[in-house]
């Protein structure tokens, strides 16, 4: 009688174990799961790029130093690029001498070789 209980109650234990492990599998092959499985690998991917580049950058920057004290070369600051000035539209002529056709003009020098002059 206890053999028999005893090989019923393993039966049991297995089946439940075995429909749990199932429905596990089963959740985790759904669309919504596979797309955040996805999901999770991409930022992690993303992370281990953004860390190589990083590393690269690093590992350039302190090479191009070695090289410049190798070969003796101070690196100089980066000149600031000079402002553009931006030229004012000329005034209008009073109403009285403009032409109808006439309109405001800029000051304005093409160096593009196609435009007809």
């Amino acid at each position: 009688m206890f053999r028999r209980t005893f090989w019923f109650t393993a039966g049991a234990a297995a089946g439940v174990w075995a429909t749990t492990k199932v429905n596990r599998k089963i959740k985790q092959l759904t669309l919504e799961s596979l797309a955040a499985q996805a999901a999770d690998k991409a930022i992690v991917a993303g992370h281990k790029l953004k860390d190589f580049a990083l590393d690269v950058r690093e590992g350039m920057v302190r090479r191009e130093a070695e090289l410049g004290e190798a070969l003796g070369l101070e690196a100089p600051d980066a000149p600031e690029l000079p402002v553009r000035r931006h030229l004012a539209v000329e005034a209008a002529e009073p109403e009285t001498h403009r032409t109808p056709a006439t309109y405001r003009k800029l000051p304005y020098h093409s160096y593009n070789r196609n435009e007809d002059h």
